[in-house]
């Protein structure tokens, strides 16, 4: 597994289920293929955090080696992790509070260098 860009998104407000769902349909793809996928997909909250984190893997590339040829660059890793839950209570009845724990995510994707055939 190569590694020549890395991009992380932190605790992004989405469940980490749902994000990865996302995350499972460009695992693999070019980098061009996977914004594409991305763009048109259903999941469109999941969709859109993951392109941001991929659109900035793409800058880092870039940034890193100025003379990388953007269309060789594909997904070799991408993952999706839990991150730490925000706690809240709601009114319940007879007086009791009920726990509503709202889930956040991290996204890390790694990009790599197609060979030429």
């Amino acid at each position: 597994m190569g590694r020549i860009a890395v991009a992380k998104g932190k605790y992004l407000k989405i469940s980490p289920r749902k994000c990865g769902l996302v995350v499972d349909m460009i695992r693999g793809k070019d980098a061009g293929e996977a914004i594409t996928i991305l763009r048109f997909s259903k999941k469109q909250k999941g969709s859109d955090i993951v392109e941001k984190v991929l659109n900035s893997a793409i800058a880092n590339a870039q940034v890193k080696y100025p003379n990388i040829d953007v269309d060789q660059l594909y997904i070799s890793e991408i993952y999706v992790g839990k991150a730490p839950y925000l706690k809240r209570f709601r009114a319940a009845p007879r007086g009791k509070g009920v726990r509503i724990l709202k889930k956040y995510a991290h996204v890390t994707i790694f990009l790599d260098e197609r060979k030429e055939k």
